[in-house]
């Protein structure tokens, strides 16, 4: 069994805290080393693609990621990524569509506590994301709080808490206690596919909340942004009265460029029939993303309009969101 272990960076492998703040720390430690006990779960081969505290990933990232797995899949049985917390669930999102023909797992770990600390969950959360990369689980997952969680599904819940991630809309796909518990909605191994890297990153997301200014999204518009993702209250709903988003959303759609809603709401999903609010906005064009985390919408929308061909790109935008990639809505 071979494991290929990426690094990224992310507060596993940081230097400081109390009372001095955590910084990414020079990488002259092996974790093989640190964890010997990993050498009992498979040959693992280590690479460090960076070493940046997960705020400053960007979209090209997790390209450069995406490529390095997929041209690294043929070659291992399956693959680590340590990442920061603060944006693994963006990161998982995009690697899960990135890499839509999975055999194999993919799985990202992080940790709320620097490896050197004495009281740390990095060392458990490293064990079990190895340890689920050698079982049968051809997925994009998060390992963390023994439980594995759908990449896509994701979201960060405590910045504070050893359990940082939750899937309010998805059970894990595995739980891990005496010995490791797999969900039956983990998905069968899918042939590999192309590698296609296109991407469009300026598209901005915003949260609707009582008294937004829609000058500031027409500005957004005007500024040549290609995809607005409004995180909209309850079951999609946005305000039709003062302050009304829907001559925003008839604007963009006149300019070609697609309006995602997602819910603000952790639980639930957005139905753009149940409020006149949500009425009012699907008429103008916005597209109802159902229950996918902002994570995954964003995501995805940038990869949809990447690879939106010809000028309809809310019609491919459309499209994308009316099916599930990565099982990343129900």
């Amino acid at each position: 069994m071979r494991l290929l272990l990426i690094h990224t960076g992310g507060t596993l492998m940081m230097r400081g805290g109390d009372p001095t703040p955590l910084e990414p720390d020079v990488y002259t430690r092996d974790l093989v080393a640190e964890l010997p006990v990993l050498r009992k779960l498979a040959e693992i081969e280590t690479r460090i693609l960076y070493n940046l505290d997960s705020a400053d990933i960007q979209p090209h990232h997790w390209v450069e990621l995406a490529r390095v797995v997929h041209e690294s899949l043929a070659h291992y049985d399956g693959i680590v990524v340590v990442h920061g917390t603060d944006t693994m669930a963006y990161t998982a999102s995009a690697l899960a569509f990135l890499l839509p023909g999975l055999d194999r797992p993919v799985i990202l770990t992080g940790a709320q506590k620097p490896l050197v600390d004495v009281r740390t969950d990095a060392r458990t959360n490293l064990v079990d994301a190895c340890h689920l990369a050698t079982m049968a689980i051809p997925e994009v997952g998060i390992a963390f709080d023994s439980e594995l969680l759908r990449g896509c599904r994701a979201t960060k819940l405590d910045a504070w808490g050893m359990k940082a991630f939750g899937t309010p809309s998805c059970p894990p796909l595995a739980e891990l206690g005496l010995g490791v518990h797999l969900a039956p909605h983990v998905f069968s191994p899918r042939p590999p596919v192309t590698f296609d890297p296109r991407l469009e990153p300026n598209v901005i997301a915003v949260r609707t909340f009582p008294g937004l200014d829609p000058r500031l999204l027409q500005g957004a518009l005007a500024a040549g942004v290609r995809g607005l993702l409004i995180e909209a209250f309850g079951a999609g709903n946005v305000p039709r009265l003062e302050n009304s988003l829907v001559p925003v959303i008839e604007a963009a759609r006149a300019m070609d460029v697609p309006v995602v809603i997602v819910s603000q709401s952790p639980r639930g999903a957005v139905d753009l029939t149940r409020y006149q609010g949500g009425v009012a906005a699907a008429r103008a064009g916005a597209i109802g993303a159902g229950d996918m985390t902002s994570e995954a919408a964003l995501t995805k929308l940038m990869i949809a309009l990447g690879r939106a061909e010809g000028s309809d790109r809310v019609r491919a935008v459309r499209e994308a969101f009316a099916t599930s990639w990565a099982g990343e809505m129900g």
